[in-house]
């Protein structure tokens, strides 16, 4: 079975200017992929489970929504969704593995993960689409339907390798060292010797020259320059204003399972042209405060700009960066974020929409994690499970809501100012035109509601007790640009926003 959803996964510019289409069309297919692995022989559990003792690749034949790829290195792969109980285990294949030059769209490579941590089935898409929304480099994800020999397996996510594929498409350049920060990439110094971080990082291309000079050149930047020229020495070989960026989404969507709080799961490229060090992130599927580090989710959903875990010394890349010049940037950035885009209001249609997709997928899936009923509370609320996988896991929506209200006051310190507070209730009000020009109709209000309307930086512009239940508003006062729209009814309990477009 597949369904159609929309994507509205915008391509980066970088992606533009290559003209590389690898994976345009399978990342970007409005459906939920069928993926069927074939092995020649039934004990495939115990070759995957060689497969991942051994770390290596068994042959089988792939086919992906309806074209097979023969001899296809597969394994089995993950950490603690390894480990986790039962068959569902996450996938990589290497199309190119067997058959030299097969690939699947232009990419040799692909991740299947078995979502052993998320009830909603929906983090690791929602993360990653937010951050390549907004130039971050980032893998690309979908969804896929997985069999095994013609039995079904279950629901995965897709998603990219960070290969040379993924370097040139994002950087236009693939000649350059990319480092993975694992097991424990805190990018802490340790010296000036290159093996001594053999064992804390993974170099992931140009293995034979082995020279890892730009590392260790950057760690001696980030944990020994001098207070009087940290940003101008760290801007030139980092790139620092896209971090920012990166860094401040991963503390909206409080995904701790990365630098920001365990100190791994990235990769950071040598940018060989421009002779820059690039951060790029990878594996979120604990965002929206599902890696808690021992904290409520309260504590989660107000977690501060500044945030970093005991001891910072354990962080020395952003406990220099804020110490030196970097802490407006990234409230800036946080706060450029927060008021239109990390919003129920901006993100509640795709969730909406994601979730109608994948739900018969989910239902179907005989090996998922968690039950149906699961699935359908965790979309909005939190929910509590005993065992393994188990743990508290914030709703999806109601986590926004409330990281968005929460931190308001942190960061209405540092001159940000944030919208009005998000809607709490499912009543649906419906605005045309929108775009508008002159005259604005509403739909679904309850008379004598109150009906304003916010420029982007919260203050208001508009307000007026509607006198029907179907009124029409003259906004033609309005300057061209985006306003926030509130209708409020105490009595009925109504307080729902909308974004309104004035043309």
């Amino acid at each position: 079975m597949k369904k159609v959803f929309v994507f509205f996964q915008l391509i980066p510019m970088c992606t533009w200017l290559n003209a590389q289409t690898e994976g345009d069309v399978f990342f970007g297919s409005p459906m939920v992929h069928t993926v069927k692995f074939t092995f020649p022989y039934s004990n495939y559990i115990d070759s995957l489970t060689w497969s991942y003792t051994n770390d290596t690749y068994i042959k089988g034949n792939v086919e992906v929504d309806g074209i097979t790829y023969v001899d296809c290195g597969i394994k089995w792969k993950g950490n603690s969704s390894y480990s986790v109980p039962g068959i569902k285990k996450s996938f990589k294949i290497d199309f190119n593995e067997f058959v030299s030059g097969q690939d699947l769209d232009g990419l040799k490579k692909l991740n299947l993960n078995n979502c052993f941590k998320d009830p909603s089935f929906l983090r690791e898409k929602l993360m990653l689409d937010f951050l390549i929304e907004h130039s971050q480099p980032a893998p690309r994800c979908t969804y896929t339907e997985v069999y095994i020999n013609t039995t079904l397996w279950g629901l995965y996510t897709g998603v990219e390798e960070i290969d040379k594929t993924f370097l040139n498409r994002w950087f236009n350049d693939k000649k350059g060292n990319l480092f993975k920060g694992d097991p424990t990439g805190d990018l802490k110094w340790l010296g000036s010797t290159p093996s001594t971080y053999y064992s804390k990082y993974e170099l992931k291309t140009n293995n034979t020259a082995n020279d890892w000079t730009d590392l260790v050149h950057l760690l001696d930047i980030i944990n020994n320059t001098p207070s009087a020229t940290y940003q101008t020495t760290l801007d030139g070989f980092f790139d620092t204003p896209n971090y920012v960026y990166t860094w401040a989404t991963h503390l909206l969507f409080a995904n701790l399972d990365s630098y920001l709080g365990s100190g791994h799961n990235y990769y950071i490229y040598h940018d060989s042209t421009a002779n820059k060090m690039r951060f790029i992130s990878w594996d979120v599927n604990e965002a929206f405060g599902e890696f808690n580090m021992g904290m409520s989710i309260p504590s989660l959903e107000n977690l501060p700009v500044t945030y970093i875990p005991t001891p910072s010394s354990n962080r020395p890349l952003h406990q220099n960066m804020l110490a030196n010049g970097y802490t407006q940037p990234l409230y800036d950035a946080v706060c450029d974020l927060i008021n239109l885009d990390f919003s129920i209001w901006k993100m509640e249609w795709k969730i909406d929409s994601l979730a109608d997709v994948v739900r018969p997928f989910v239902y179907a899936d005989p090996n998922k994690f968690y039950s149906n009923a699961n699935f359908e509370s965790n979309i909005t609320n939190d929910v509590t499970l005993g065992g393994m996988p188990g743990g508290t896991f914030p709703g999806i929506k109601s986590f926004i809501i409330n990281r968005r209200n929460d931190i308001s006051a942190d960061l209405s310190a540092h001159s940000c100012v944030v919208g009005l507070q998000e809607a709490t209730n499912n009543q649906t009000v419906q605005l045309y035109p929108n775009p508008v020009v002159n005259n604005l109709y509403l739909n679904g209000v309850t008379e004598n509601s109150t009906f304003s309307i916010f420029d982007i930086s919260g203050k208001l512009v508009y307000t007026t007790i509607l006198k029907s239940n179907n009124p029409t508003i003259d906004v033609s006062f309005l300057t061209q640009g985006i306003y926030l729209t509130n209708v409020k009814n105490t009595k009925f309990g109504t307080n729902m926003n909308n974004r309104l477009i004035k043309n």
